[in-house]
């Protein structure tokens, strides 16, 4: 770093040694000229200006004006799937939980025995959970939840029809139990305040039930009720259009989301990881207890 400023103005000479900040603009006396930009603080926001003369060398620090100096744009490192879309994000997100979550249940395997009271419990608070779902996109004033309207992805009304016809065989139908109550609650409150954070948990519980709910479905059926498959896991149509059009208006909107809400999203697909897994721990609830 240069250590002497030496200007001669008025026939004054001033001799200063040491860099110091000066505020721009910053007007170089002409008899400091010619002169030029020589180098650039690492560690301060100065600028070094020097010229020289065959009498004197002279040389000065310049902060830039308000004391900052313009500040190194970095670029911000990609999260994975981000290109795709927030649902591409979102799903590496749920992979990388549902690879710790198998590691875990590859313990307890054995304790993994399902129960009809549990499946009923089971039914009934995934029937508040939908029920929430299909509400809050049929009746809200919030004009983005008009996209997800009549998927031909509900399940409310299917449950509603398996849930009576355990009735007619003789079970005794229980009242939603705290898994299905706090989620159902969680999802109101989220709606109000946040569509994209809600529409997060829309898609991945849809999504869940579909890659995973089914064949969950599929085993307890054929241990608890000799195969019947009830109308929970029925569609009419193609299951695989239905939720690829609630993808790509996800997607859509997704694009207008600044960063700070995407990243809140992906914090709620963890959570919604986690509270539809509280779901379906109560169909072994009761060999656990």
């Amino acid at each position: 770093m240069l250590q002497l400023l030496s200007f001669f103005t008025g026939g004054t000479k001033m001799v200063h040694c040491g860099s110091f900040p000066m505020p721009l603009p910053f007007k170089i006396p002409q008899s400091a000229k010619p002169y030029r930009f020589c180098s650039i603080s690492s560690k301060k926001p100065y600028y070094f200006v020097c010229s020289s003369s065959s009498t004197t060398t002279t040389s000065s620090t310049i902060s830039p004006v308000g004391g900052g100096g313009r500040k190194r744009v970095r670029n911000r490192k990609l999260n994975p799937g981000e290109k795709e879309g927030i649902v591409e994000e979102m799903r590496f997100v749920s992979m990388r939980l549902r690879k710790s979550d198998a590691n875990e249940a590859s313990a307890t395997t054995a304790t993994w025995q399902p129960s009809m009271e549990g499946f009923l419990n089971y039914l009934v608070d995934s029937k508040l959970v939908f029920e929430t779902l299909e509400r809050i996109v049929e009746d809200s004033t919030d004009v983005t939840y008009v996209y997800f309207r009549r998927t031909g992805l509900e399940r409310s009304a299917s449950l509603s029809k398996d849930l009576e016809w355990f009735k007619q065989q003789g079970f005794v139908i229980p009242q939603p139990s705290s898994p299905g109550t706090v989620y159902a609650s969680y999802l109101a409150d989220l709606a109000e305040k946040s569509a994209p954070s809600f529409l997060c948990h829309f898609y991945n519980i849809y999504f869940a039930h579909l890659y995973g709910g089914c064949e969950i479905g599929r085993q307890v059926c054929e241990k608890l009720l000799l195969g019947r498959k009830l109308e929970f896991y029925k569609w009419e149509g193609d299951t695989q259009k239905l939720l690829k059009n609630v993808r790509e208006n996800l997607n859509k909107l997704g694009e207008h989301w600044p960063r700070i809400e995407k990243n809140k999203c992906l914090k709620e697909a963890a959570k919604s990881f986690k509270l539809s897994g509280q779901l379906v721990r109560l169909i072994i609830l009761s060999n656990n207890q």
